[in-house]
């Protein structure tokens, strides 16, 4: 998790920092705290979405060699990656109980994985 906010620190200064900039620039107005947290979970929404649908990997898992598949192996739909993406977030805020349900879950998964019928396997 950590290398993946790494990595996304560079997508998100482009696809955050570089309108928002711009707009300002041009329009001479700020945009407001409401607008650039939706806009924040738009970029991530699309990023996280558009690469396990399309492959099952993003950057930082292509590095670690892990990829996202349905409990059938196959690659994952848009809706469920939709649907995982959705259920991270309180997994992550809650105190990351999402994350420590892998302790005590049979098959080693994320509460998330659980529910929106995932895996994270090995590639």
């Amino acid at each position: 998790m950590s290398y993946e906010i790494l990595l996304m620190s560079g997508v998100v200064a482009v696809l955050m920092i570089a309108p928002h900039v711009l707009i300002g620039a041009f329009a001479h107005r700020l945009a407001t705290p409401a607008i650039l947290w939706a806009h924040l979970f738009l970029v991530l929404l699309v990023y996280f979405i558009w690469f396990w649908s399309n492959g099952g990997q993003t950057l930082a898992m292509k590095t670690w060699r892990i990829r996202l598949l349905t409990k059938e192996g196959l690659p994952v739909r848009p809706a469920q990656a939709l649907l995982r993406f959705l259920l991270c977030w309180p997994s992550l805020v809650l105190g990351g109980v999402g994350i420590m349900w892998a302790l005590i879950d049979r098959d080693g998964q994320f509460l998330h994985d659980r529910i929106a019928g995932t895996q994270l396997v090995t590639a």
